[in-house]
């Protein structure tokens, strides 16, 4: 028999407006039938005398409230009074106080988290805030089970820090909102439904998975909604209405569909402060003089061929370039990109690299030929700085090479082509990210997909497709070895490299008879032109490219 889904009502900041909130719950419910439970997070007491005068008509039952509510405790010393014990209590017919922290389980089997207040900035704890050992308490008795998938419902007064990664921007400062322990709490419970207040907003944030793809079995997702004040004169909302079978009695498949706008965890998005302790150090004169020396060079090596290409090298009206002016004054940006340990051929610094092939060169990225390419429009992007793989990199880095991606993709429209990305980490120590036009009346997207399918099964390796919004550091944590594909029609491959890998597989599927059908240029080292045949390539290159890199506008 099909279990019937419970009908439940969430709430934000109630302040003392109870009629206007019951009146609101009647409404709701004359429209469209009864409610199960009310539940209400943030500050349910008001501190008005119109307030306290509200309130006593629910307390001496003169007013009853329409439908079973459950409340949490106070979020600040002045509401402290109205909570007569720590444990939770019924205060008035239909009005239930959960407690400070603990589990509320209903007859149906659905599951309640909640903890009151917010978080204590110093020690003994005043009586509106909770401590990290009241989270401790009401974790380790769930998590400790090896049956534990997750609660229902959490409750929680304060925001999660950081619960906006990988989705929409609240309409609060995130500099200042939410709390780390309220985050990891939220990380550790898997909450189906997470509902906060306090902040005056109201947000709903796009499901996020609990999940690593392709590591972890699927698991439910998590819908995080903060909720406004109630009657509050913006009109935000305050009041959201949601069916829920609880976890437990839920057909196991059914509960783990993903939905489409499934993002990854946003308790799990590395920093900015992580990513920066991954970078290497520097000496005092590389901080004083950051690495870009070569962009000097590089115009005079080619006898000004980039005419002030790259890092925007345009007269500012005194006749001085913009570079010269960011060595006499302080440059706006200062490029302190990590260093290789040893020599690279790809580190833009390095007296190694062969500097006759770049292309353009942006502020953290560059674009070269790749050296014995596929056809003559095969390039590389690379970073400026020594990263391995693109799951090493930093934000701003990752956000010009979508820049150079995009550009790509225009160019190659131009001349009739589809273009195909694909980088190996694995024996390489420099991220060089493959970028190979395929003409259009080649092959269609699907063909090139199934020569990366078949041909990977041909040598026992399973290629996976990523869902859209996967990001590949959740899939692949820096240090794993893998090969990646991306499509133009946004579709993306990625097999994890256990022990062996061909070297030249991304090469050996485009150049096969499937796609490009140039079978003789799937080694690069056949494919070698000599210098002065490479300078022509590069130059010609780079002045078809020209009218589409970014790097030239203001």
């Amino acid at each position: 028999m099909e279990e019937q889904p419970l009908r439940v009502l969430a709430c934000g900041d109630v302040e003392g407006r109870l009629n206007a909130l019951f009146n609101r719950v009647q409404a709701v419910q004359k429209k469209t039938g009864q409610f199960d439970l009310l539940l209400c997070v943030g500050e349910f007491f008001g501190t008005t005398p119109e307030a306290e005068a509200e309130w006593q008509l629910y307390k001496t039952g003169a007013k009853k409230a329409p439908i079973h509510t459950y409340i949490l405790g106070a979020a600040s010393q002045e509401t402290v009074k109205n909570f007569p014990n720590a444990d939770g209590c019924e205060l008035a017919e239909n009005i239930t106080y959960l407690g400070r922290r603990g589990v509320f389980t209903g007859v149906s089997g659905l599951q309640i988290a909640y903890v009151s207040g917010q978080e204590a900035r110093q020690e003994p704890a005043p009586a509106h805030c909770f401590t990290s050992k009241d989270l401790v308490a009401l974790m380790t008795p769930l998590t400790s089970s090896s049956k534990f998938k997750g609660v229902d419902i959490l409750l929680t007064s304060q925001w999660p820090r950081g619960v906006w990664h990988y989705a929409n921007n609240p309409e609060v400062n995130t500099k200042l909102c939410g709390s780390n322990s309220i985050a990891s709490l939220a990380d550790k419970l898997k909450p189906r439904y997470h509902f906060a207040a306090l902040e005056g907003a109201h947000y709903e944030r796009l499901p996020y998975r609990n999940h690593i793809v392709l590591q972890e079995n699927a698991q439910h997702v998590s819908r995080f909604i903060a909720l406004a004040a109630v009657n509050n004169p913006a009109k935000k909302k305050y009041l959201y209405a949601f069916n829920i079978i609880p976890m437990k009695t839920m057909d196991p498949a059914e509960l783990v569909k993903q939905p489409q706008d499934v993002t990854e965890n946003p308790y799990r998005c590395p920093t900015k402060d992580k990513m920066d302790t991954q970078k290497t150090a520097f000496s005092a004169t590389e901080e004083e003089e950051p690495a870009n020396q070569y962009f000097f060079d590089l115009s005079k090596k080619q006898g000004g061929g980039f005419r002030g290409h790259g890092r925007k090298r345009h007269s500012d009206g005194d006749g001085r370039g913009r570079d010269q002016q960011h060595h006499q004054g302080q440059p706006k940006q200062p490029r302190r990109h990590p260093q290789p340990s040893g020599p690279c051929w790809f580190c833009l610094a390095s007296p190694q690299v062969e500097k006759h092939l770049v292309i353009s060169i942006g502020t953290h990225c560059y674009l070269a030929l790749a050296k014995g390419g596929l056809t003559p429009h095969h390039v590389l992007i690379l970073p400026i700085g020594h990263y391995q793989s693109v799951v090493d990199l930093s934000s701003e880095v990752v956000e010009e090479m979508e820049k150079y991606k995009s550009a790509l993709r225009k160019f190659y429209k131009s001349k009739g082509e589809r273009c195909v990305l694909f980088e190996r980490n694995y024996r390489s120590q420099h991220l060089q990210l493959q970028v190979v036009p395929v003409p259009l009346n080649r092959c269609a997207t699907e063909d090139i997909k199934e020569a990366f399918m078949v041909q990977a099964q041909e040598q026992q390796m399973e290629m996976m497709e990523i869902p859209e919004h996967t990001d590949l550091k959740q899939i692949a944590p820096p240090g794993t070895p893998y090969f990646y594909v991306e499509l133009d029609s946004g579709e993306k491959l990625f097999y994890r490299i256990q022990k062996h890998f061909p070297l030249q597989f991304g090469r050996e599927v485009l150049a096969s008879e499937a796609v490009l059908n140039i079978p003789t240029r799937a080694d690069w080292k056949e494919c070698k032109q000599s210098k002065e045949e490479e300078e022509e390539s590069c130059k010609q290159l780079r002045d078809d490219f020209q009218p589409y890199d970014f790097t030239w506008d203001e």
